[in-house]
């Protein structure tokens, strides 16, 4: 067992394990690289770690200094996380569909919360208006850092670095890659790692139902599941190398999720369970004896109250939908 300094240094170095029941009757086999093990939670501490310790050494933040950031949970919760132990003040900008347990979350590592309750009245999307909120409190705030994970080069330079990195070496047969994509970073540095390492290696980019990051109409599909698609085009979205896109909707994110729990005793979060799903979904074009691998970005316990819990579900969803679920692979006795 490894003895570390801080918090920080802990972050990456993620296991992979085999998904032999969920996948064990496919003729291709299935690899999970658990990002919840990061210490925050998610996959998004990669990114957090990254964009704040540029800015430290660029000279642009100093301890004290204030950070103001959009974010729909888990990169709030990374930034949350490193603020605290670097010494900054931590702004984040949310809105209704960030759950109330990242909330709570937040606020024990001292973060300020500004909830955004109106989407933006062009796109009905929350994305561009919570970047407008963070302009707001750029100008109230000059001296503010923004980190902007959808724009950020150390964003997706990290995944390069890191995530990617980790996976090829664990890996080095990869035939497959399913990556979920909202601000991109992680697809982009994945993509880039593949592509300088002459890797034969198709990704698979998994998008929400509604998103625009693939194209698509503004606005056309509500999302109640926070982790994938964007109503904005991320700079980070890659121009090249991806094989093919997926979409999937809630439906699908917590179907996906409850099988991951049932059949491999995972709880992970709502867009995990997009992946899953996803991996479904695509598995006829899939080449036999193939080795996939998929990212999954946090951890369920966040998602209690929705995801895995089944009057939500049937509220929102219906009853039928929810008690389908146990037949498809649940944990209702």
């Amino acid at each position: 067992m490894s003895v570390y300094d801080n918090v920080a240094s802990m972050i990456g170095n993620t296991p992979m394990v085999k998904l032999g029941r969920l996948f064990g009757h496919a003729d291709f086999q299935v690899y999970a690289k658990l990002e919840m093990h990061n210490p925050g939670g998610s996959v998004k501490d990669r990114p957090a770690k990254a964009m704040l310790e540029a800015a430290l050494k660029d000279g642009r933040i100093k301890p004290g200094s204030v950070i103001v950031e959009s974010s729909s949970g888990n990169l709030a919760v990374g930034l949350a996380q490193l603020c605290n132990t670097m010494g900054f003040k931590f702004i984040c900008v949310v809105d209704p569909k960030t759950t109330e347990a990242n909330l709570r979350v937040l606020r024990a590592y001292g973060a300020r919360i500004d909830l955004v309750e109106k989407p933006d009245p062009e796109t009905g999307e929350f994305v561009p208006a919570r970047l407008a909120r963070v302009r707001r409190w750029l100008k109230r705030l000059p001296d503010a850092f923004w980190p902007n994970q959808y724009g950020n080069k150390n964003n997706a330079l990290s995944h390069q670095q890191t995530t990617m990195a980790e996976m090829a070496a664990d890996l080095p047969k990869l035939d497959y890659l399913f990556c979920g994509v909202s601000t991109c970073g992680t697809i982009r540095g994945c993509v880039d790692y593949i592509r300088e390492n002459g890797l034969q290696t198709k990704v698979i980019a998994v998008d929400a139902e509604g998103s625009i990051i693939f194209g698509g109409e503004k606005g056309k599909v509500t999302r109640l599941l926070p982790g994938l698609g964007a109503g904005i085009k991320p700079g980070l979205c890659p121009d090249e190398g991806i094989h093919e896109v997926v979409r999937v909707n809630d439906r699908d994110c917590i179907a996906g999720c409850r099988k991951l729990i049932r059949m491999e005793s995972i709880l992970a979060g709502g867009s995990s369970g997009g992946v899953i799903a996803a991996v479904e979904k695509y598995s006829p074009f899939i080449e036999p004896g193939s080795t996939c691998a998929v990212l999954l970005p946090d951890r369920g316990e966040r998602y209690l109250n929705t995801v895995y819990d089944d009057t939500w579900v049937s509220r929102m969803f219906g009853a039928d939908f929810a008690s389908g679920l146990y037949k498809q692979g649940g944990n209702k006795e």
